[in-house]
């Protein structure tokens, strides 16, 4: 019964947030500083994560491919399907759950522990509004640095392959384009905007209703990546079944 009244007080507060908007010239500040934040100060780790896992699915697939009758470019063609499908979309998106969603959590802990959630209010300001709105439009910026986590991804399983000599640059961008379907980028992005709005509220709502101190906003932080990967995983099961299946 916990975890459903949670889910309760979850919707709740994605609708009290579109209540009482804030005045559009302090909302466009927030949202610059939050777009600054979540998602620029993020693409150097999607850039670095994203090389060197198209790297790695390059490499495994050439060792697997034992058989000499088997082409080369299945290379190209298995790190361009595991990239786009999974790896860019739902694995980066677990790592920022970590990144971003701890920073949510403890910004918005340590202004519930602070007081500074109940000043807001007492001004007569919409706190949900000011402070996980902008956070929510920022993060819908979110499938542009997946579409630069993919890009790179598959860069880096090029380099890995023609570089690491298990094919030739011919092979891998023969691979690429074997039978390439223009939906899976769309599905790509689909479950990007819905991680991106998960990854923008899970963590919003743990540290906006934590209560106690600043060791709660620890355990607080830890508890929303766990609800927020769960999420996550959840999501891209079912979108998987209902867009693929």
């Amino acid at each position: 019964m916990n975890h459903l009244a949670q889910i309760g007080s979850y919707f709740i507060m994605i609708r009290e947030v579109f209540k009482k908007p804030t005045k559009w010239r302090i909302m466009k500040t927030l949202i610059l500083k939050e777009i600054d934040e979540l998602i620029y100060g993020s693409l150097g780790i999607i850039i670095f994560i994203s090389f060197f896992i198209g790297a790695v699915v390059a490499i495994q697939t050439a060792l697997n491919l034992t058989n000499p009758i088997i082409p080369r470019n299945l290379i190209g063609f298995a790190t361009r399907q595991s990239v786009i499908l999974e790896f860019a979309p739902t694995f980066v998106s677990i790592i920022m759950a970590g990144k971003v969603g701890s920073y949510i959590t403890s910004s918005i802990g340590t202004m519930r522990v602070t007081e500074q959630i109940d000043a807001l209010e007492v001004m007569g300001v919409n706190s949900l509004n000011y402070l996980v709105f902008p956070k929510i439009v920022a993060m819908l910026f979110y499938p542009f640095a997946i579409a630069i986590s993919m890009y790179v991804g598959i860069f880096g399983g090029w380099i890995a392959g023609v570089f690491g000599g298990f094919l030739t640059s011919a092979d891998f961008v023969s691979g690429l384009q074997s039978e390439f379907i223009p939906f899976h980028i769309a599905y790509a992005f689909i479950k990007t905007l819905l991680f991106a709005l998960v990854i923008a509220t899970v963590p919003s709502f743990h540290g906006y209703y934590m209560k106690g101190g600043a060791l709660e906003v620890g355990k607080a932080s830890t508890t929303s990546f766990v609800w927020t990967s769960v999420v996550i995983i959840i999501l891209n099961y079912v979108l998987t079944q209902m867009l693929l299946g």
